[in-house]
């Protein structure tokens, strides 16, 4: 069990995916996301296992939620550098949670 200290360290903002790329060298399927985080913090890369709801050309343009201060974490030749947040389907297949109406990017949780 954590506490409300231990959850207010998790920082999670919302971003516009600014790209996203296909990610052959990965083990499990996935694409590589550009996200823009706006301010302070700017674009930073992740690695999302979301290609059964989500072909890369389909992802431009949607803001999602996602962890930004957790470490980066190498994923084969590729940094990923903030964890894309997502839910399970019916399927265990990955919906990404994003805000239901448009909100400025680098917007916090709270």
């Amino acid at each position: 069990m954590i506490t409300m200290d231990d959850f207010d360290r998790i920082d999670i903002r919302v971003g516009t995916i600014t790209d996203a790329q296909p990610f052959a060298e990965a083990r499990k399927p996935a694409i590589k996301l550009w996200i823009d985080f706006g301010g302070d913090i700017g674009v930073k890369r992740s690695s999302a296992q979301i290609t059964v709801h989500y072909p890369p050309d389909r992802l431009i343009g949607r803001q999602v939620c996602a962890v930004v201060n957790f470490p980066p974490r190498q994923i084969g030749p590729f940094l990923s550098e903030v964890l894309t947040l997502g839910m399970p389907d019916e399927n265990g297949a990955v919906v990404l949670i994003r805000p239901d109406f448009a909100v400025p990017d680098g917007g916090r949780l709270f």
